[in-house]
């Protein structure tokens, strides 16, 4: 059994990476059909990020490589789950044109 750790002291945690694979943003978008600005809408991502994953200035992390890892392997059963895709995007804006 361990000794319990006084109050207020550091331990070292636990964390883990998921590295996968080189993700080119703007590919992975082109797979489901979106513009940036739905895309960024669709997944909850501000476009001013997006826009910086497509032009490599910043590389995503966490989560959103996950998730963007996830949408590049199966990027149909994404936008099932989501109940969004790219023709339902593209007659809403014809429609406001």
């Amino acid at each position: 059994m361990r000794s319990p750790t006084p109050r207020g002291t550091r331990t070292r945690g636990r964390a883990t990476a998921f590295e996968g694979h080189h993700l080119d943003v703007g590919k992975v978008r082109g797979k489901v059909g979106l513009s940036q600005e739905e895309f960024a809408r669709a997944f909850g991502v501000s476009l001013g990020t997006l826009r910086n994953w497509e032009q490599k200035r910043v590389r995503p992390d966490g989560p959103a490589r996950v998730l963007l890892t996830v949408i590049d392997r199966d990027p149909v059963s994404v936008l099932k789950a989501l109940r969004i895709g790219p023709k339902a995007a593209a007659t809403k804006r014809r429609r406001a044109a």
